[in-house]
């Protein structure tokens, strides 16, 4: 990977927000949800397609807190639009666990 600057990381907008519905994605290549976060009265309510199924099932996911990049330009996905970018690491079978803050924190919180 190449050295960036904090400049560049200031760049990258990633904010916490809450899970507030979910939805099964069959269209997608790879099984995933639609998901729509909310990130509170600065940015709203954005959806999110992400490849997040073995871990979490719908009901799991409604009300969580997670992470995502919110400036990024929106990304066609099959038939969905994607406005923001759900983060999370690979486990050891290279599935999706969702990144989260420890404790609670309000949406729309900048990670820093």
């Amino acid at each position: 990977m190449a050295e960036i600057t904090f400049d560049d990381f200031m760049k990258v907008d990633i904010r916490v927000g809450t899970v507030i519905a979910v939805d099964p994605f069959p269209e997608a290549r790879k099984p995933a949800y639609k998901l729509q976060i909310d990130f509170g009265d600065g940015i709203g309510v954005k959806k999110s397609s992400a490849q997040i199924t073995v871990h979490y099932t719908p009901e799991t996911l409604l009300g969580r807190k997670v992470m995502a990049v919110v400036n990024f330009p929106p990304r066609q996905i099959g038939p969905f639009m994607s406005e923001v970018l759900t983060l999370g690491v690979s486990d050891d079978n290279g599935d999706i666990v969702l990144i989260a803050p420890d404790k609670d924190a309000p949406d729309g919180s900048r990670l820093h």
